[in-house]
């Protein structure tokens, strides 16, 4: 399914669970698409949960911007606007880009009305600078193009040693175009990590700050045990600017932790919302 926001964009979407259901809307982390999220929205959905999962502009099946704007303020423009389409609040799941994107939605005092719940999967405030290049090193890293699916898997797995490299490789099929050169490429648009600062602004850092210190919903916070992007000194700012916020520690899990995980996040995310409904508050 796809909604036409606001920019006249086009936003893919997978859905589970029944729409008279609490809404949960999961945002994946850059250059990951909505079907990073598949295990973990059919759980939610057997919950108790309307679940959806969204591609992020230039990302999966949405619509690449055609002048090349991403950055949160887009993204959470094209959020609001799907809500707005719904008219139902939902609980935000966002990892790393999508986890900012959510936290800038639910400590906006204008938009409050719009989120009954917080969860940021290993992201604080804004992440790691250190760790974060790392990423966008292997992301770039795959700018010319794979010559298979295998090779591509070959690359995420000298990636991430940690994780067991699945036989299957139609899942990360999902994240891969094949073009007219006969190459894979990574299903999202190159130029959105152009929007992405050198160095973090001050001022931006001071705004994500102060979304969080106006966030009243139930928040929760889940790190992945080694993780580079969420350390320690994110984590213990995180909770400071939002001090009513629960804290989750995931073993055996790095940056992707629904990916490396997700039994372990699944039942944490779930336990937490099914804890927050706004059908138990009834």
């Amino acid at each position: 399914m796809k909604f036409k926001v606001s920019s006249g964009l086009n936003i893919a979407a997978s859905s589970w669970g029944l729409e008279s259901d609490p809404l949960v809307v999961l945002l994946h982390g850059g250059g990951q698409t909505r079907h990073a999220w598949g295990e973990t929205g059919e759980k939610l959905s057997k919950s108790g949960f309307h679940v959806l999962a969204l591609d992020l502009r230039g990302h999966g099946d949405s619509d690449w911007h055609p002048d090349g704007e991403y950055g949160v303020d887009n993204y959470k423009k094209d959020i609001v606007s799907i809500l707005g389409e719904l008219k139902k609040p939902a609980a935000f799941l966002g990892a790393s880009l999508g986890g900012m994107t959510s936290l800038s939605i639910a400590g906006d005092q204008d938009l409050k009305e719009m989120c009954w719940a917080l969860v940021m999967v290993d992201i604080g405030l804004y992440p790691n600078l250190e760790g974060s290049q790392e990423i966008v090193d292997f992301m770039h890293s795959g700018s010319d193009g794979f010559e298979s699916v295998e090779a591509a898997a070959k690359s995420v797995s000298n990636y991430l040693p940690h994780r067991k490299r699945p036989r299957d490789t139609r899942g990360l099929e999902k994240n891969l175009r094949l073009k007219n050169d006969g190459r894979y490429y990574w299903h999202w648009d190159p130029r959105f990590l152009d929007s992405r600062p050198k160095d973090m602004p001050e001022d931006y850092k001071e705004r994500q700050k102060d979304f969080a210190e106006g966030v009243e919903i139930p928040t929760l916070l889940v790190k992945g045990a080694m993780s580079n992007i969420l350390t320690q000194k994110e984590v213990n700012s995180f909770l400071e600017a939002i001090s009513h916020s629960e804290f989750v520690e995931i073993e055996d899990a790095a940056h992707m932790v629904a990916g490396d995980r997700n039994d372990i996040f699944a039942a944490a995310a779930i336990e937490f919302l099914v804890n927050h409904s706004p059908l138990k508050e009834n």
